[in-house]
This record gives structure tokens, sequence and C-alpha cells, in this order.
């Protein structure tokens, strides 16, 4: 098997956000033509984390005790919690050929098969909506052509943080999680069944 199709999944448990973070960077920066990709899924203790370009006007508005850290990927200010899936996706894009925006919908499509088509895209407002709501949120990273950072996807979490908060940027949006929709999977199930699906999808891009 090539390198370029090797894909190692990786379950954290549950970790501080900047503990991860650290240990993001310091497997991009290590990385080579022969390191194979890996994906890994956590959750994180409550946390805010505002994307490099992000509006600090977007929050916080209450003071709830939760901290915010800012970092280095796309997008706007975000909440990580318990209850919550994270799967930050090691792939070196340039080795697989594949284009940032091929890659967000490739991660866009996964998310979608795993709710059983039920989920929608917005234009301009990359994750994935279900009734208007957002259930799963996308931030990137690419540095040296390897993308990290990735997806967050709300299973059976907390929503009340949320509110302190305009979800990546947006004002007044509404946010959900999967045991709401119906869907009756934990994070450890979820996380599972996205990865099959991640990988498979990588596999044939």
């Amino acid at each position: 098997m090539l390198v370029s199709e090797i894909i190692a999944v990786r379950n954290l448990g549950r970790v501080e956000y900047e503990t991860t973070l650290a240990a993001m960077r310091d497997f991009n920066a290590r990385r080579d033509s022969s390191t194979p990709d890996e994906l890994w899924l956590l959750e994180h203790p409550p946390v805010y984390t505002l994307g490099l370009a992000a509006d600090r006007a977007h929050g916080l508005r209450l003071a709830n005790g939760i901290p915010l850290v800012e970092t280095e990927r796309g997008g706007e200010i975000t909440y990580h919690g318990p209850g919550q899936l994270v799967v930050y996706t090691l792939v070196d894009l340039a080795r697989r050929a594949l284009k940032v925006k091929r890659f967000v919908w490739l991660l866009e499509e996964a998310l979608i098969e795993l709710l059983g088509g039920r989920g929608e895209r917005r234009v301009g407002a990359p994750g994935i909506y279900v009734g208007g709501a957002k259930v799963a949120a996308l931030g990137l990273r690419v540095a040296r052509g390897c993308a990290y950072h990735g997806l967050a996807l709300n299973v059976d979490m907390d929503l009340a943080p949320f509110a302190a908060i305009d979800p990546c940027g947006y004002p007044g949006l509404e946010v959900t999680r999967t045991r709401d929709l119906d869907f009756d999977f934990s994070v450890e199930t979820a996380g599972r069944k996205l990865a099959d699906i991640l990988r498979g999808k990588l596999d044939d891009a």
C-alpha cells in the first residue's frame, strides 16, 4: 500500500484544546513525504476558539468562565465541549493532489452521509445544517501543503454556551445536535462511523 493511501485513526478521548493544538502543530512541522495521514477523534473540555481572521465583535457576550483561545485555523468563533465529536484531519493535500475547496467538500459530504443525507450546505458558510440550524462546523489550516484542524459535530452536548457568541460569525444562527435530530449514536460511535466514511472518500479522491 502506498503511503498516500494510509490513513491512521487515533482515538484520543477528552483532551485539552491547547495541548491538542500544540500536538497538531508539532505533527505538521515534523511530517515529510513518507508520513501517513491521520484522523484524530476526540472531545474537548469547554473552550471557545477564535479563527485567525475572526471578528471579536461576535463574542463573548456572557461571562460564563469558559476560556477563549486564539488559533490559526480559518473561520470565526466557535465553541467546543463534552458531547461534541471533534475530528482533526491531518492530511497531506499536496500528496493527494487535493485542492482546499475539494477537501472541504469531501469533509462536508462525509458528514452528510453520516446524517443519512439530511444535512445541507450553505454557500459561503462551511459546515452542515439541518432545518436551518448548524450541526457541524469546519475550520482548517493548510501549511506546507498539509491540512490540520478539521471539523466538529454536535452529538449530545450542552448547547447553552453558544448563546454567548455569534456561532461561526453569524448573529442569531441556531445550532442543533444529532440527539435532537433523532440520531441514536454516541460520540464514540459517530467518530468511528465518520472516520470510516472519511477514509473511503479520501482514498477515492
